[in-house]
């Protein structure tokens, strides 16, 4: 007898379908977000691809039928008129200014409040409330409650102790400006450089006391490069909003005296000058510089979280 075998017979695989159900369920989870994601799309993308289109052309509003297709002029306009440069310029000048001022000041105050003391978390509620005030409403203290020439807190001081009384909008209109927003902004830089504190690796600091080291050599070599990317994060999130600030410019000096800024110069050109195209084409550089420094910010972030991932 011959002992017959048999080949095995290929099969070709099947490929592994999704049920139904599972597909269902995934829908399931997605649609509640629908609603807001619609929202957003017709909330912010919308107008932005209107703006766009409107910033090709040379639209003013008195003159409706007069509007033509302008192509690139409006952004040429834009940057080589001497008044919106001059408004760039000092919306770079007011941005960094109170960017380093509040990180300045937030590192000082996020050190003290990683102490322990008696009635901190009243202290660190107090030092919070700035920056929950409404930004016309703190503007508008700033103005006539601590400026104000005849009435203001800053001069009522000046007069109790037989000092000037300055005018101070008039005198230094761009610094008032400044001290209001980092007056607000100090807070929002403190909370992030307090979380970057209390993520520090406290054996390392305990081991470098141990060794000699002393509270700057401490600060210098093991809190400062800790703090770096929370530093980063700061100056990024506060950019994408200063850049965009016109609250307290308009409540302060409504743009006079050389405090002009790109986002109240495109307020100007649109509800003054009613130049629609004008107007549109410095919004859209104003989005495209947010949407840049928020790039770097979404890096920071990314980053702070794998390094947060890593060490757990």
């Amino acid at each position: 007898m011959t002992a017959t075998t048999t080949a095995p017979v290929a099969t070709t695989p099947v490929p592994a379908t999704r049920p139904p159900s599972a597909r269902l369920r995934a829908w399931a989870t997605r649609a509640p977000l629908l609603p807001a994601l619609i929202f957003m799309i017709a909330v912010t993308q919308l107008p932005f691809v209107a703006t766009l289109v409107i910033s090709f052309f040379d639209w003013n509003s008195l003159y409706p039928d007069a509007r033509h297709f302008a192509g690139l002029d409006n952004y040429q306009e834009v940057l080589t008129d001497a008044d919106l440069r001059q408004s760039v310029w000092t919306t770079v000048l007011l941005t960094v200014a109170v960017v380093l001022a509040s990180l300045i000041l937030g590192l000082v105050l996020a050190l003290l409040l990683d102490r322990k003391f008696k009635g901190r978390s009243v202290v660190r509620t107090l030092l919070i409330a700035p920056f929950l005030v409404v930004p016309v409403a703190a503007a508008l203290l700033w103005k006539h409650v601590l400026y104000n020439p005849e009435y203001g807190l800053f001069n009522g001081l000046l007069h109790y102790v037989g000092g000037p009384q300055p005018d101070w909008i008039s005198n230094t209109p761009l610094l008032a400006v400044e001290a209001s927003l980092v007056w607000q902004w100090t807070p929002f830089m403190m909370l992030i450089l307090l979380a970057g504190l209390q993520s520090r690796d406290h054996e390392q600091i305990e081991a470098a006391r141990v060794d000699g080291a002393s509270d700057w050599q401490i600060f210098r070599h093991l809190t400062l490069p800790h703090l770096r990317r929370y530093l980063e994060l700061g100056a990024l999130l506060g950019s994408i909003y200063i850049v965009q600030n016109f609250d307290a410019v308009f409540t302060i000096t409504s743009g006079g005296l050389g405090t002009a800024n790109l986002p109240y110069t495109v307020y100007q050109s649109f509800y003054q000058a009613h130049e629609n195209g004008l107007a549109s084409a410095a919004g859209v550089l104003v989005v495209i510089g947010s949407i840049i420094i928020a790039t770097f910010a979404l890096r920071v972030v990314s980053s702070l979280f794998r390094e947060e991932v890593s060490r757990a």
